[in-house]
């Protein structure tokens, strides 16, 4: 983790910003320090990142999902995410991050995220994430939903264009390269 500063704001803060359930979107705000930005004078797309990640880990306090997998030693791990830019971040600039689980499939849950300045989207991100079990094990979606007592309500429908992308976005299973056309 990047942003130490950031990281135990939100260790510390959950608390007080209202309980959710991991079917909410959660919200999470920030401002653009300028340690965040780049030669451009705008937030370096690592930031996003680092970001999107507090602020999953806000809605997991908030939903007292992190306590319960981290009392049974189940960890979320980042498998592929995707990120979509339309306005910069400048500097001083506050914002928020909307998270919200969009579907899952047999193997990965995909989160929604969104940076946001009032109403309008600066940029948007679908990541992939799976959970690992110490000392070894990887339990699926369905297993996870019932460590942390049934998904409440109904069950979100992963779009169409994320298991899209998920597939041609995959790396190949095992340790052999796979043929590119993009090296000599």
């Amino acid at each position: 983790m990047k942003l130490w500063l950031r990281l135990i704001w939100a260790h510390l803060s959950w608390r007080f910003r209202g309980k959710l359930k991991v079917s909410d979107t959660g919200y999470r705000e920030f401002l653009v320090w300028p340690t965040d930005i780049d030669v451009f004078m705008h937030m370096n797309n690592g930031i996003y990142l680092t970001l999107l990640d507090l602020a999953r880990y806000d809605l997991m306090k908030r939903a007292h999902a992190w306590q319960d997998l981290k009392r049974i030693k189940v960890h979320p791990v980042v498998v592929m995410e995707t990120i979509t830019f339309r306005k910069s971040l400048t500097p001083w600039l506050k914002f928020g991050i909307e998270t919200k689980i969009i579907g899952w499939d047999e193997q990965a849950f995909y989160i929604g995220q969104r940076f946001v300045v009032g109403n309008e989207i600066y940029a948007e991100a679908v990541v992939k994430l799976r959970f690992l079990k110490s000392p070894k094990g990887t339990p699926s979606p369905e297993e996870v939903n019932e460590m942390l007592g049934g998904w409440k309500g109904e069950a979100p429908k992963l779009p169409e264009w994320v298991s899209q992308w998920s597939k041609a976005a995959s790396l190949p299973k095992g340790k052999e390269l796979a043929p590119s056309n993009w090296r000599n």
